[in-house]
């Protein structure tokens, strides 16, 4: 993935383009394909020791020291392929009504507006990748709606998991040089698509964990990089700007690093996703409310969320003018009527820009 970096000057512009918008998928492909030979030439087979590995770690001492190479590097850790259906059609309420609670929800609340910030911010840079006017007001606030509704779409599904903008893509805006909505039509069809194909789930499973968490390095890279990208519209030689900048990184990093060291002892490797509610149901806030405990506990173990918050504060109470701060310059609904091309970028189909015309606070 790195080598395309290198690519500058030795390919034409034409196919440098396309080594590099198909820098992840090849070097994945490569990869991916070595591990399946290598498992199937039994680089990872130990004897006495099963491919099948518990989560819970488990094992008899012989195989305790191969546990973590068969799971991470064994193409066939997982048994996906023997199980999954080939086709499979999700329906609502699949796992069962919703059950809610405070903790939960207060915890998801704060998340969401952390993903809805770094929405606004990922906005607002694609319009300037694609040479375009910022939105205005009412389409960011139509953005968010459309993101609440689609978790909202995903909950009573069971997906597991909200949605919300990937900021990876305006990277891939920006090497692809390619920002077309029906090409993102198709996309998503295609998507829709697979999702019913149980096997096709079951090939992806079959990645190695450790290639999964190489891309990851790679993908949460250009989210930190995106991120920062953002700063070259504000003043970044200014102090004021330096220091919040470089607080917020620190105490988002060291502050849930902090929390995360109260988890309550167990044989169990949890999963990294699970590691701020096990710190939040043993963390070292303590109220007269168990449930607002384990919210803040959990809350401030996650890095996003103390980043954000120790940024927003820092931001909006040290004195700097608009052009410090970099303030985002949003476009303004009068611009809608009287330029044809902010139409052309930022309509909806007819039915749904209607509905949407509706509500004073989702026009465009």
């Amino acid at each position: 993935m790195v080598d395309s970096l290198f690519l500058v000057g030795i390919f034409f512009v034409g196919r440098h383009v396309i080594v590099r918008s198909l820098q992840v998928p090849l070097s994945v492909t490569i990869t991916w394909i070595y591990a399946f030979f290598l498992t199937a030439g039994g680089a990872y087979d130990y004897k006495g020791c099963s491919p099948d590995i518990p989560s819970s770690n488990i094992l008899v001492d012989e195989c305790r020291k191969h546990a973590y190479t068969m799971k991470h590097c064994r193409a066939d850790a997982s048994n996906a392929w023997r199980t999954a259906a080939w086709v499979r059609i999700p329906y609502p309420l699949q796992w069962g009504v919703p059950i809610f609670h405070f903790r939960t929800s207060l915890i998801m609340i704060i998340v969401s507006l952390v993903a809805s910030v770094d929405s606004v911010g990922t906005y607002h840079s694609a319009s300037l990748l694609v040479s375009s006017k910022p939105p205005t007001p009412g389409v960011v606030s139509r953005g968010i709606a459309l993101e609440g509704f689609c978790s909202l779409l995903a909950g009573i599904w069971g997906s597991g998991t909200g949605s919300t903008t990937l900021t990876e893509n305006t990277h891939t805006i920006n090497i692809t040089k390619m920002a077309s909505r029906r090409a993102l039509v198709f996309g998503a069809l295609f998507l829709i698509l697979f999702s019913v194909v149980g096997k096709v789930g079951a090939i992806l499973a079959s990645i190695p964990l450790s290639l999964a968490a190489a891309i990851l390095c790679f993908m949460w890279a250009l989210v930190v990089a995106v991120g920062l990208s953002t700063l070259q519209y504000t003043q970044t030689a200014s102090f004021r700007n330096i220091t919040i900048v470089g607080v917020s990184l620190f105490l988002g990093l060291s502050i849930p690093t902090y929390f995360q060291q109260y988890q309550p002892e167990s044989i169990l490797m949890l999963p990294s996703y699970f590691v701020p509610y096990a710190a939040a149901s043993d963390g070292p806030v303590h109220t007269i409310n168990e449930q607002l405990d384990f919210s803040i506990n959990a809350l401030l173990s996650m890095s996003m969320v103390v980043t954000l918050l120790v940024a927003f504060v820092l931001d909006n109470t040290v004195p700097g003018s608009r052009d410090e701060r970099g303030v985002y310059i949003w476009s303004c609904a009068e611009d809608v009527a009287t330029d044809p091309s902010f139409q052309l970028d930022y309509s909806l189909p007819g039915k749904f820009s209607s509905l949407c015309c509706r509500s004073s606070c989702l026009r465009a």
